[in-house]
């Protein structure tokens, strides 16, 4: 049965989306695409806020379903579309901590991360980066981002201000608050 030219159907495949359930998402190529260009950033901003794995993936899985479903948002160029995904990449972490906080840990859980903070007994280089991302995460959460956002992603305060809805003063503070903190938390 052909569809009218008027519907919703013919219009959300001239945007290059897909209806499902009545609710439009991105096509699957503008998602494959966006993952192949910003996944691995998407994937370091959640592993500065998780220690398991899991909890990495889940919050990238999160992050790109939510792209997937914000079709009517409009990116000006990839700049615009990747500090919209870190920006939803951090709002799915906090909120998945906050969640986490209100949860037991169950005693498994407990355990292998204990095991996993055994094994690392020696100064290799794969010791001295966990030594680097446990000095990270230890840090508070408002100079964390941002010093990640400037180290890691390559943002200049300016740029960080607008992503986080913070003065760039501020932000300035922070970084330098951040690399204090984490030159101390090293030595």
């Amino acid at each position: 049965m052909a569809q009218a030219a008027g519907d919703g159907y013919s219009a959300s495949v001239r945007r290059g989306t897909t209806t499902t359930r009545g609710k439009d998402v991105r096509s699957s190529y503008d998602i494959e695409q966006t993952i192949d260009g910003f996944g691995s950033t998407v994937w370091r901003a959640c592993v500065g806020f998780f220690s398991r794995e899991q909890d990495v993936q889940d919050a990238f899985q999160d992050t790109f379903l939510k792209y997937a479903l914000a079709d009517t948002t409009e990116f000006k160029d990839d700049e615009h579309r990747k500090a919209w995904l870190i920006k939803v990449a951090s709002n799915v972490c906090r909120d998945m901590l906050r969640a986490a906080h209100r949860k037991d840990q169950p005693f498994d859980d407990a355990a292998e991360q204990h095991l996993w903070e055994s094994s690392r007994t020696t100064d290799s280089p794969v010791t001295r980066h966990a030594e680097l991302v446990d000095a990270f995460r230890s840090l508070d959460d408002p100079p964390r981002f941002p010093l990640y956002l400037s180290l890691y992603e390559g943002y200049t305060a300016p740029e960080i201000a607008d992503i986080m809805d913070a003065p760039v003063n501020t932000v300035y503070s922070w970084i330098s608050r951040g690399r204090k903190m984490l030159k101390e938390a090293l030595s």
